[in-house]
């Protein structure tokens, strides 16, 4: 009876051995030692303790074409760009495109050209194509970003396959800070017979116990529900920003992630002037912080060049939302 007991008790810790932990974090965090991997957007920053932090789960939504992809592919390669000195790697689920085009938009954001510019995709009207100095650019900037420690997966997989995969990584490289990001979620496959949110739901205590091992950092994609889009939202001011019940799966999602982040385009979906303060719409982009862990929730403004794959920090609009 005690064998079977000792068999199938959980682990347990006295509360001195997290106390300790704790006390060591914040000592390293004030010394300078710990420190969050920088992204290029100083106000994302300092609503996310400095950067992208480790034993984290970062939820971004938004509706589609709202620059959710675009968004995680710059910060990928901004957190190579700025971070140079970290020992990190990147496993990427790259569910919803293929690999090669996520790294034309690298070179799109890189080089501020569109992927319609990089593959000539007017070549039949305007009988012009990239010049031979513009891919000349293009091949040095693929040189360094192939250096990059990205793994990418480009067929979907269940669950099981995910965790494993993540498994791996994680102990093929312990010694290394992993980065697992995951485009999109309700690309994941369900087993069968199983339904769409209870895929998420089996995906997200997955992340929840991968973040917990090692340096792992969770950074999931994901969609909206339709209603943000509904007229009666559309035509009431007071209704305009995303709740917590428009992101897809929203109880498991808001459960598991320690951010939960929603990137939002007002004038996608036929808005002329954004929320009760009637803020300006055209060429912007709105990162809504439904949920901070450690912080509390906020608004972000900034700009869209997203036919360069890139998400710009705006001029300050004197905004309270966006004041840190």
């Amino acid at each position: 009876m005690e064998a079977t007991l000792n068999s199938k008790r959980l682990n347990y810790r006295h509360i001195n051995e997290p106390t300790r932990e704790i006390l060591r974090y914040i000592d390293n965090r004030r010394k300078g030692v710990n420190k969050s991997l920088k992204t290029r957007w100083s106000k994302f920053n300092r609503s996310c303790m400095g950067g992208i932090e480790p034993n984290t789960i970062y939820t971004i939504a938004g509706v589609s074409g709202s620059g959710k992809s675009s968004f995680i592919n710059s910060l990928e390669t901004d957190l190579f760009e700025l971070n140079r000195n970290r020992d990190f790697i990147v496993l990427n689920f790259n569910f919803e495109m293929l690999a090669s085009r996520q790294v034309g938009r690298k070179l799109s954001y890189k080089m501020r050209k569109t992927t319609n510019d990089l593959y000539s995709g007017n070549l039949e009207e305007t009988k012009v194509g990239l010049s031979d100095d513009d891919y000349n650019v293009a091949v040095k900037q693929a040189e360094q970003i192939s250096k990059f420690p990205i793994y990418y997966i480009d067929r979907p997989g269940n669950t099981d396959e995910i965790d494993l995969t993540i498994q791996y990584f994680q102990q093929t490289y312990s010694d290394k800070w992993l980065i697992v990001i995951l485009d999109h979620t309700l690309l994941t496959k369900g087993k069968t017979g199983e339904k769409e949110r209870e895929t998420l739901y089996e995906l997200e205590k997955v992340f929840m116990q991968a973040k917990k091992i090692g340096q792992t950092t969770i950074l999931q994609l994901s969609q909206m529900n339709r209603e943000i889009e509904g007229n009666e939202r559309l035509i009431n001011h007071t209704m305009h920003y995303p709740m917590r019940r428009d992101v897809f799966g929203g109880d498991s999602v808001f459960q598991a992630s320690d951010y939960v982040i929603v990137i939002h385009r007002p004038e996608i979906i036929g808005l002329t002037a954004y929320g009760p303060s009637k803020l300006p719409v055209e060429n912007m982009i709105y990162m809504h912080f439904l949920k901070v862990r450690e912080g509390e929730p906020k608004i972000l403004s900034f700009v869209n060049n997203l036919k360069y794959n890139s998400i710009d920090e705006a001029n300050p609009f004197n905004l309270k939302q966006d004041k840190q």
